[in-house]
């Protein structure tokens, strides 16, 4: 799989409009993220789906907080059914600096996550569903017909990237350097005894932030908005991997809960664009992109794509191409 991810800063006609030119570039897959402060994800999903015929559509990643679960597998299910097939399931815990902004925490993300899609695979299954866990669900169905989902966890840290390989089809695996992604196939690889085996294949994607533009200079600056979500959010270990200081990423993680975005921009350094985003020409993004698929069997190309989306989803597909041949 090759896909895209698409952020909602833009408006959401532009965004089924960039869906299409991505169709158009033979990707697979359309992502969408969710952030609060940007456009919805789902009516963003949904005028995708009418604009669109082959490419899968999914969340990339919805979060199991702001929605009930039982809503949330409903969300998608419907999705299922506007896009005649072509849904894809991305759920995860979400951006801790945006979550806290609304009282939410992580400290039940691993167990909050397993249980909406083990509860969701349930409800597209046609059972009621009684939960008691992290959320709950009281005699809870849904009232049409949908399917078999394709259900890929947002993960990052040891414990979510080995659950995501025992129960779930795949994982958008936060990582755009090939020692994050050699790090995630050896989790999944300490799984595979454990996998069910009517699960099938597991399908390791790299969720990996790529800025791409012709010129190199222009597409480093682009990567700084990402690379500093990225940054914030970053367990210790992943920091550690890369040698970047653990108080200058908590620092910007700070600013961004304050709304400070320009100054979280700002405290991106050189070493984190290039430990977490894929920055620079076409030939640059071609060559880190080989390298990941030594340990990843999926690519999702991340915001920001590069300083112009329109002209940077032409460069992908043309980096495809090239791979291709």
């Amino acid at each position: 799989m090759y896909a895209i991810e698409l952020t909602p800063e833009h408006p959401v006609a532009q965004l089924a409009s960039f869906a299409e030119q991505a169709e158009s570039n033979a990707l697979d897959a359309v992502y969408v993220s969710h952030h609060y402060n940007n456009r919805d994800q789902f009516m963003s999903l949904t005028a995708m789906a009418e604009r669109t015929e082959e490419i899968l559509l999914g969340p990339g990643i919805a979060n199991p907080y702001e929605t009930h679960p039982v809503t949330l597998a409903s969300r998608v299910a419907t999705l299922e059914e506007l896009s005649d097939g072509r849904a894809v399931f991305g759920i995860g815990p979400g951006d801790k600096s945006t979550l806290s902004n609304l009282g939410f925490d992580h400290n039940d993300a691993l167990r909050r996550v397993l249980e909406t899609f083990t509860t969701a695979r349930k409800l597209w299954d046609g059972e009621r569903v009684d939960h008691d866990g992290t959320f709950e669900a009281v005699d809870a169905g849904l009232n049409y017909e949908v399917g078999d989902i394709p259900v890929y966890v947002g993960a990052q840290g040891p414990h979510m990237t080995r659950m995501a390989a025992k129960h779930a089809d795949g994982a958008l695996y936060n990582g755009a350097h090939p020692k994050d992604l050699a790090w995630a196939r050896e989790q999944v690889e300490e799984m595979a005894d454990e996998r069910p085996e009517e699960y099938g294949e597991f399908d390791l994607a790299a969720y990996a932030s790529v800025s791409v533009a012709e010129d190199e200079a222009e597409a480093r600056e682009a990567a700084r908005p990402p690379v500093a979500f990225v940054a914030a959010g970053s367990p210790p270990p992943v920091l550690d991997r890369h040698g970047i200081d653990h108080d200058a990423a908590a620092d910007i993680g700070a600013a961004i809960s304050a709304g400070e975005f320009p100054a979280a921009f700002e405290g991106v350094t050189e070493a984190m664009l290039d430990a977490f985003c894929i920055a620079g020409t076409p030939e640059t993004v071609a060559e880190r992109t080989a390298e990941l698929e030594e340990y990843a069997d999926s690519i999702v190309f991340a915001s920001p794509l590069g300083p112009d989306v329109e002209t940077a989803i032409d460069l992908l597909g043309a980096v495809l191409d090239r791979r291709s041949h």
